[in-house]
């Protein structure tokens, strides 16, 4: 059926008039912002016919429904769905494996001194050949503080020496 065909201001008109029914029982049952939602909701097909914008809608859901037509019914359509889920499978198991990559590298960035003056002689080359270095190494390293350790505490202590050991080791007080 082509859009013509369509006697399109009485189908409006009467979508808009259950519409707006509709919403008057939501107004009475649901409260004040369900039945104006469903009263906006309900004048936009009059406005789409008034408008002239229903010639573009008609063409939107042809062209939608079109698409998903040929591709219910295409065996080569499918086999693009198939080369793109299989793409979408590999970039997965990169971001996975590439993830695992980093995680055993960042033990092994932090062993090694980064200041020497020898840091980067006598590495073996990366895959590709180069001499490239871990993601990790070319950034600045953040500096690493020394864990510190808690000195013996007395055996009487007071209510306080939990916040105060907070406190210095924040450097307050």
């Amino acid at each position: 059926m082509s859009f013509s065909q369509i006697a399109w201001l009485p189908l409006c008109a009467g979508v808009t008039g259950v519409g707006l029914v509709l919403s008057f029982l939501l107004l009475r049952r649901r409260g004040a912002a369900a039945g104006l939602r469903g009263a906006a909701w309900s004048l936009l097909p009059l406005a789409a016919f008034l408008t002239g914008a229903l010639p573009t809608v008609w063409q939107i859901g042809t062209a939608i429904a079109g698409f998903f037509t040929g591709l219910a019914f295409n065996p080569t359509v499918w086999a693009g769905v198939a080369v793109t889920g299989l793409s979408v499978v590999l970039f997965l198991v990169s971001g996975v494996l590439r993830g695992r990559r980093r995680a055993a590298a960042a033990p092994a960035a932090l062993e090694t001194p980064a200041a020497s003056p020898s840091a980067g002689r006598g590495k073996p080359l990366a895959p590709g050949g180069s001499a490239r270095q871990p993601e990790q190494q070319r950034k600045a390293a953040p500096a690493v503080k020394p864990a510190a350790k808690p000195a013996a505490k007395p055996a009487a202590e007071d209510d306080f020496s939990d916040v105060e050991d907070i406190l210095k080791r924040h450097g307050i007080g």
